[in-house]
């Protein structure tokens, strides 16, 4: 029982620290876009530098080929 002396007070700081946590994350503004995150993760936005772009026919061949190809995920 004489250890309740303790553990009580701790487990009261330690809640009290995460509803203040908390109410910082709700006033900072960290809840605002919830979906915004999920969709940037799946979008394909990913933009071909000029330099890149398919060229029609450049060998002779008719065959499409790439300038200066980049690595995947790389930005240029």
């Amino acid at each position: 029982m004489d250890v309740l002396v303790y553990l009580v007070p701790l487990a009261l700081g330690l809640g009290g620290l995460g509803l203040a946590a908390f109410l910082w994350s709700l006033r900072t503004g960290q809840y605002d876009d919830l979906d915004g995150a999920a969709w940037r993760a799946i979008m394909d936005d990913d933009v071909i530098p000029e330099a890149a772009r398919v060229v029609p026919g450049q060998d002779g061949t008719g065959s499409t080929v790439l300038m200066n190809p980049t690595e995947p995920g790389r930005k240029l």
